[in-house]
C-alpha cells in the first residue's frame, strides 16, 4: 500500500516451503495453529466496498542511522493470506518483555505503527499494545498523524525494542496509534509495518528493514517476498497460509532462474522502477517514456492512468466501465481469459488470468484487477499490488536500490491453495541484534514537504 504521496487509493510441504535458507539457520519461533474458521458466504456488496475503498485511498496515498553490530544472518516471517488475498500479514514483537503482534507487510509505505492500549473500541478486537508494560518504552512526544481515503490513525511517535525474524532493534521508531476511524483494523492485525525508504516515513523514523540493511545485520542487504493465491479456491478460509518474508537473504528453493533486478530510477523513496511495455491479448498497450511502477505489497490490485486502463479494456470484448462502488474499475465476461504481460526493463512478467479477474459481481460478470488511479506530477503513475506480485518472487534490495523478479518453484506455486496451519503472532530467539542511535533522516533524502505525504494502510481490509 504505498503512500500514495502526491496521489490525488501446511499440510505437511517441505520445510524449504518455509522460506528458510538451504543452510541451518535459527528458526525465530515456534508455530502455533490457529483454528480454521467457517467460510463466509462472498458478497458482492462487500467486495464492491473493498473495491471503491481501495481506490479512494490509494488516490489519498499518492496524490541510515549509527548502529552497534553484533553478527550478521538469515531470518524469515510466515505470511498469512487474509479474506481471499485481499491482504497479506506478518508479525512482530516489541517491547520489554516482549509482546507479539500480527502487522500488515506494506512495502508502499515506511511506518511501523501499532494500535495502544489506549484505543478503545474504535480498534475492535485487535490485540493493542500498552506502554506502561515495557521498560524500554521511550516517548518521543511527537505527533503521529495518519490520513486515509476512509479515515485516519493518530497518537504520537515513540522508541522500543522490536524483535521480528529472529533479529532485534533498540530504540526503533514507531507510531502508538490511540485513535484510529471505526473498521481501520480488522483483528487479528493490530497494525502496520511499512517496508518502504525512510524518506517518506511520516514519523521521519528510519524503517525497522532499514536499520538492519544498513547495520550490516543481514547476509545479505536485502528482503524478498513470496505470495500465495486462495481467490481461486472455494473452500477457502478467512485466514490462510500467506508465503514468506525473507529477511537477509534470497530462498532459491522459492524461484527458479537468474532474479532481474531493476534499479530504482532515482532517490529511494517508494519502491518504483520504471514500466517499460505492457500487452494485453497479445496487444501492446502504450506506456509513455518515463513512466514509473511503485511496487506494492499492501495494494490488493493494480491501479494506473485512466487513458491506459481505458486501453487495457478495449482489448477485452464486452467490457465496460463500471459505475456506483465499482468507480474507477471496469466489468467484463468472466468467460473470457485475460492474459496480461509486463516488462521493467529485463524480462516479461505474465498476470495470471485468475489474478486478473478481481472478484464476480453476476453470474456472468466481472470486475477486472486494473483500475484508475490518477497521481500528481513526480510520483508513480502505477502501483502494482498483490494481482502481480503473487505471480512472482520479489525481492527488494538496500544497495544499490533496486527491486527484482523471479519466476515462482514448484515448491512455491504447490502452497497456493494448500491450506495448513495458519501462522500465529510468536516471539523468537534473537539472533542479531542493532541499535538505533538517531532520529534524523541519513542517506537518501528528499525534501522537508515530504512530511506532508499521506498514505494507504489497509485499503484491503476495510470490509467488516
Amino acid at each position: 500500500m504505498i503512500p500514495l504521496i502526491f496521489l490525488t487509493s501446511l499440510l505437511a510441504l517441505p520445510v524449504a516451503t518455509f522460506g528458510a535458507p538451504t543452510e541451518a539457520v535459527p528458526v525465530s519461533g515456534q508455530i502455533i495453529p490457529l483454528l480454521r474458521r467457517n467460510q463466509s458466504p462472498r458478497d458482492v456488496t462487500k467486495w464492491g466496498a473493498l473495491a471503491k475503498s481501495q481506490r479512494d485511498n490509494l488516490i489519498a496515498k499518492y496524490g541510515s542511522p549509527k548502529t552497534q553490530k553484533r553478527s550478521t544472518s538469515t531470518g524469515y516471517n510466515l505470511m498469512v493470506n487474509q479474506l481471499d488475498d485481499s491482504s497479506y500479514y506478518g508479525s512482530l514483537a516489541i517491547g520489554t518483555p516482549a509482546v507479539s503482534f500480527n502487522v500488515k507487510l506494506d512495502t508502499g509505505s515506511s511506518d511501523l505503527w501499532l494500535a495502544s492500549a489506549s484505543c478503545g473500541t474504535s480498534c475492535g478486537s485487535s490485540s493493542t499494545y500498552n506502554p506502561s508494560s515495557s521498560s524500554t518504552f521511550h516517548n518521543l512526544s511527537t505527533l503521529f498523524n495518519i490520513q486515509y481515503g476512509s479515515g485516519s490513525a493518530e497518537g504520537y511517535v515513540a522508541q522500543d525494542s522490536v524483535q521480528m525474524a529472529g533479529f532485534s532493534v533498540s530504540s526503533q521508531g514507531f507510531g502508538v496509534v490511540d485513535a484510529v476511524s471505526i473498521n481501520l483494523l480488522l483483528s487479528p492485525v493490530s497494525g502496520l509495518l511499512g517496508l518502504a525508504w525512510q524518506s517518506i516515513a511520516i514519523s521521519s523514523q528510519m524503517p525497522l528493514w532499514q536499520t538492519l540493511a544498513s547495520g550490516n545485520a543481514w547476509d545479505s542487504a536485502l528482503f524478498a517476498v513470496q505470495l500465495t493465491r486462495y481467490k481461486n479456491d472455494s473452500t477457502t478460509q478467512e485466514l490462510e497460509p500467506g508465503g514468506v518474508l525473507n529477511m537477509g537473504y534470497t530462498n532459491s528453493s522459492l524461484y527458479t532462474g537468474s532474479i532481474d533486478y531493476i534499479n530504482i530510477p532515482g532517490t529511494p523513496s517508494f519502491w518504483y522502477i520504471p514500466l517499460i511495455s505492457m500487452t494485453v491479448q497479445g496487444n501492446s498497450i502504450s506506456i509513455a517514456s518515463g513512466t514509473t511502477a511503485a511496487i506494492d505489497t499492501g495494494t490488493t490490485n493494480i491501479g494506473g492512468p485512466a487513458s491506459s486502463i481505458e486501453a487495457i479494456y478495449a482489448q477485452i470484448p464486452n467490457s465496460q466501465l463500471a459505475t456506483g462502488e465499482w468507480e474507477g474499475y471496469y466489468s467484463f465476461p468472466c468467460s473470457t481469459t485475460v492474459n496480461v504481460e509486463l516488462s521493467f526493463g529485463g524480462a516479461m512478467w505474465s498476470i495470471s488470468p485468475v489474478d486478473f479477474a478481481f472478484t464476480q459481481i453476476s453470474s456472468t460478470e466481472c470486475i477486472g484487477a486494473f483500475f484508475e488511479a490518477s497521481t500528481d506530477t513526480g510520483s508513480p503513475s502505477w502501483i502494482i499490488g498483490d494481482a502481480f506480485l503473487k505471480n512472482v518472487y520479489s525481492v527488494f534490495r538496500y544497495n544499490p536500490p533496486s527491486v527484482g523478479f523471479a519466476n515462482l518453484s514448484s515448491i512455491a506455486i504447490a502452497e497456493n491453495g494448500a491450506g495448513g496451519t495458519v501462522p500465529s503472532a510468536t516471539i523468537g530467539t534473537v539472533s542479531a541484534s542493532v541499535t538505533n542511535t538517531s532520529d534524523a533522516p541519513r542517506g537518501y533524502a528528499l525534501s522537508a514537504s515530504l512530511s506532508t505525504l499521506l498514505f494507504l494502510a489497509f485499503s484491503a481490509v476495510l470490509l467488516l
